[in-house]
């Protein structure tokens, strides 16, 4: 891992074009080919962004550039596409490098477990003709509990929790914004799946286009007998 903390202006070219005028940031590169720009604010959500595989190539400035102050460019070119992330350095705080091996990945509680491995395994739940990708699909900002197809082949990104509240919903949307940049899945709709959803995270949902499942944990795990219910 590379922390790299500069004043910089960054610019993202290509489906999209977007623009970050300059400004002191810090700049991840990943071990696995990711680059994030990350300011001092807007929690854990990175400005901008380039997902996996992609090379960086860091080069001196033109005349030009280095008369306007720029010390380095940095040119981070995605391999599945056209589109680059081309970051313009004024001024290097600081540089360092990490190794932090193999991480054991998130491990959830013991409900949200289940619930994850009981809907991959009963995916119709999601709708007739749903089929399971994987789960825990990895973006560059961690991973999607389920990734499925519906009936059209569309995809379908599933973000399970106990209780559905607002953060869970925030979560899922950033996940749908940098999946949707990838061609290969694009278009993607979110599904969000818990056992309880607040009535707040339900509109927030809603709003963004977002379904939502509820999900009864007892039938899932096959031990809700329904003809002995009173009611």
């Amino acid at each position: 891992m590379r922390l790299v903390i500069a004043r910089c202006s960054v610019n993202y070219e290509g489906r999209l074009r977007a623009h970050l005028p300059q400004a002191t940031r810090l700049l991840l590169v990943k071990a696995d080919g990711s680059v994030l720009v990350h300011s001092d604010g807007g929690s854990y959500k990175p400005l901008n962004w380039m997902s996996p595989p992609a090379t960086l190539r860091t080069a001196e400035p033109t005349e030009e550039l280095a008369a306007e102050g720029v010390v380095q460019v940095w040119t981070v070119q995605a391999m599945k596409s056209d589109d680059r992330l081309i970051v313009h350095l004024f001024e290097i705080m600081h540089d360092s490098s990490h190794e932090l091996g193999v991480d054991p990945g998130l491990v959830k509680d013991g409900v949200e477990s289940d619930l994850q491995r009981l809907l991959a395994e009963q995916i119709e739940l999601l709708g007739d003709g749903h089929t399971l990708v994987r789960r825990e699909y990895m973006t560059a900002i961690g991973p999607v509990d389920i990734l499925a197809r519906d009936a059209t082949g569309g995809s379908v990104a599933v973000e399970l929790k106990r209780r559905g509240d607002i953060d869970g919903v925030e979560q899922l949307t950033r996940y749908l914004e940098l999946m949707n940049r990838d061609p290969l899945l694009a278009p993607v709709q979110g599904v969000y799946a818990a056992q309880q959803i607040k009535p707040q995270a339900r509109t927030l949902a809603e709003d963004r286009g977002i379904r939502c499942l509820t999900l009864d944990y007892d039938a899932m795990r096959g031990v809700d007998d329904a003809e002995s219910r009173l009611f």
